[in-house]
């Protein structure tokens, strides 16, 4: 594929867009995917899970028994973990789950995804998309007329305010700035809906790997 067409925001054909092929060549490396989507979920993880150590239950100083004697197991204190209200052992502690990829890494799995989503008539390129003012309607009407599904990212060049606040209330819609989406973003969305100069920005953001 080596042109894509353009459209307005009622969804008419106006023009085409000439692709560079040294950024889409088809090439789907899966591997650079697979890193991509791990790690990115990897980031999003909190590691906040805790539980505490027989040291940290409070309570447990003062030894229950004495060590020998009573005919009972010894036993140090009633927060063992093999007591009831005892501590955990090797139980999960906060951690850091997340890791950094490579700039370079990063960016040829996004020209990656990108490469799937046109192997998969994904993508949707408009001249530009407006709205008056930020009614949630307008912008659903634009959608509905592009044949957007539930699942949609909607890629611009530019923040505009009051796509942003229709945005907002519809659900399964993403909006985000081309120049920062990445390979996770675009291979979760069933389509992707994105403007001219926007296109133009993720084209060159590749093209300067």
């Amino acid at each position: 594929m080596s042109t894509l067409p353009i459209h307005n925001q009622e969804g008419k054909e106006i023009d085409q867009l000439q692709l560079d092929v040294k950024v889409f060549d088809g090439k789907v490396k899966s591997g650079l995917l697979y890193q991509a989507v791990t790690g990115f979920n990897a980031n999003q993880r909190l590691g906040l899970a805790a539980t505490k150590t027989r040291g940290e239950v409070s309570g447990g100083g003062r030894k229950p028994w004495k060590q020998k004697g009573t005919g009972r197991a010894r036993v140090g204190s009633i927060r063992s973990p093999l007591w009831r209200h005892g501590g955990v052992i090797f139980g999960p502690h906060p951690r850091d789950y997340s890791y950094n990829l490579s700039q370079r890494t990063r960016l040829e799995a996004l020209k990656s995804s990108l490469n799937a989503k046109l192997q998969d008539n994904g993508i949707f390129v408009v001249e530009d998309i407006k709205l008056e003012n930020a009614k949630t309607k307008g912008l659903a009407k634009i959608l509905s007329g592009l044949k957007a599904p539930d699942n949609t990212l909607l890629l611009l060049d530019v923040v505009d305010k009051n796509i942003k606040l229709a945005a907002n209330n519809i659900s399964g819609l993403v909006m985000e700035l081309a120049r920062n989406v990445n390979a996770y973003q675009i291979l979760r969305a069933h389509k992707i809906i994105i403007n001219k100069k926007g296109f133009m920005q993720l084209a060159e953001r590749l093209k300067g790997k």
